[in-house]
């Protein structure tokens, strides 16, 4: 059973979605006397057309290779060759940082730098925060 939303809470979440965590959200929700889950804030932003990340500065592998619409294979091995810093999160998972980002797309290696230039340039624009 799913309580009906109420005018004041979708204010809340629009104001902070893509800003704050859904954790957050669910939070300052909850000091206004609303209680909601994160699933639940998680599935309202998505479907209200917001997206459930937060701007940050940082994004993994598997986000970059999305956006660039690339096999999360070449973004890790760019990671693995030392063409694109990062900071180790797991075994397996790295986290790239904007400024580390646009210092690599400013800067590509030579022996990609055509690929890179092939890119779309909106996506790139998008991943570094950029207005177009």
């Amino acid at each position: 059973m799913s309580i009906k939303w109420t005018d004041e809470e979708l204010a809340i979440i629009e104001e902070k979605a893509e800003v704050y965590t859904v954790k957050q959200i669910a939070s300052s929700l909850k000091r206004r006397g609303f209680y909601r889950t994160p699933v639940a804030i998680y599935l309202k932003l998505n479907s209200l057309g917001y997206s459930a990340r937060p701007t940050l500065d940082n994004y993994s592998c598997k986000e970059i290779a999305q956006v660039l619409k690339l096999n999360f294979s070449t973004v890790s091995r760019w990671v693995g060759r030392g063409w694109l810093k990062a900071t180790k999160r797991s075994a397996r998972h790295y986290q790239v940082r904007i400024s580390h980002l646009k210092q690599f797309f400013d800067n590509p290696p030579q022996s990609i730098k055509k690929r890179v230039a092939a890119l779309d340039t909106e996506a790139i624009n998008y991943l570094l925060g950029r207005r177009a």
